[in-house]
């Protein structure tokens, strides 16, 4: 039974936005994908022949908090660290554009350091894209939430990891949980003086050991503070062992458990396919472009806009290779050992 919560109407409307940005082109580029990912399931091997239908790009690597299980909060990358180029979007979505469908201007860091994250998310709605990004909400004044909602953004996830200030603390280290409830209570208030318009608001929840005592008391809090969506999502970990603080006790709101020999593992087949990375892919802030978001360091770089037309990047061999390896190997790549593709990733 799910633990998350959902407001019917707004689901519906929400379901609605998703459907809006569907045309010909695209609907006939979802069935080359879908027709061409099935035909790899089953053993044989075809190559990318569909554009991505939806893509991750990274507006920042900077962030404000520095949550243990992180390289922006770590500060540890070993790529370059910086700030989209809203050129380089504009690039990439003139390009893509016409065969995308969603757009997710997230990756790493806080998308709202951003000096023009309102001028991204305004680029994806002038390609009818449905549009959304994460936030830790720490900087959502009103005058902010106002320039939101005219920004077109589709959908807004608000990372709320505890209902008191210690058990937020202890995974957004060094983040305060009043700012999170604020800058929520001030979206609200924003859409309400927009007629009600503006982005789907989720709440999620990333349930560790020190906060899952607190589900029950999150999904109460969502429907009062009038969120559309709440959502309980496992926690991914880099080095599950006995005693990690963040592992929980509730087996069914963790993605691990004991292997025969005691050694924690994911619960995950790893099945030789991957729809999410066949369908998509990931734009770093300087225009490298990884396959999923697991490779967090970008360590399987295909190719970078800007020097290079995504086209070239996208339809190249290295990039077939790699997604052949999925088909074949997927447990040999090892960024996919961790993955939440198929594993218990939200509870």
């Amino acid at each position: 039974m799910a633990l998350g919560w959902r407001n019917t109407r707004a689901t519906i409307r929400d379901r609605f936005k998703r459907l809006k940005p569907l045309n010909a082109k695209r609907v006939a580029n979802a069935y080359v994908a879908y027709r061409s990912y099935a035909q790899n399931k089953k053993g044989g091997w075809s190559a990318q022949q569909a554009w991505p239908m939806s893509l991750s790009i990274e507006p920042t690597t900077s962030c404000n908090l520095r949550c243990p299980e992180c390289p922006s909060g770590l500060r540890s990358f070993t790529r370059p660290t910086g700030m989209l180029d809203p050129e380089v979007l504009e690039a990439v979505l003139n390009e893509v554009g016409p065969k995308l469908v969603y757009l997710n201007l997230y990756f790493q860091g806080e998308p709202y350091l951003h000096p023009q994250m309102n001028e991204l998310v305004a680029m994806g709605a002038k390609h009818n894209l449905y549009t959304s990004t994460s936030t830790n909400a720490h900087f959502l004044r009103p005058e902010r939430c106002a320039e939101i909602v005219a920004s077109g953004l589709s959908r807004l996830i608000i990372s709320i990891d505890g209902m008191t200030q210690s058990t937020y603390a202890s995974y957004r280290v060094g983040g305060q949980l009043d700012k999170v409830l604020e800058g929520t209570r001030n979206m609200v208030a924003a859409r309400k003086a927009n007629n009600g318009s503006g982005p789907h608001l989720v709440w999620q929840f990333l349930v560790v050991g020190p906060n899952e005592h607190e589900v029950q008391e999150v999904q109460e809090h969502a429907r009062q503070i009038g969120v559309d969506e709440l959502v309980i999502k496992t926690a991914q970990i880099d080095q599950p062992e006995d005693g990690h603080p963040l592992l929980t006790q509730s087996p069914e709101l963790r993605r691990y458990d004991r292997d025969a020999n005691g050694v924690w593992k994911l619960r995950n087949p790893l099945a030789d396919e991957c729809w999410r990375m066949w369908q998509g892919c990931v734009m770093t802030w300087d225009g490298r472009v990884v396959p999923c978001c697991f490779d967090k360091d970008a360590h399987h770089t295909m190719g970078q806009v800007g020097q290079q037309p995504f086209k070239d990047i996208w339809f190249s061999p290295e990039y077939d290779a790699f997604r052949k390896q999925i088909f074949t190997d997927r447990a040999g790549v090892e960024m996919c050992q961790n993955c939440s593709e198929g594993s218990h990733a939200y509870a």
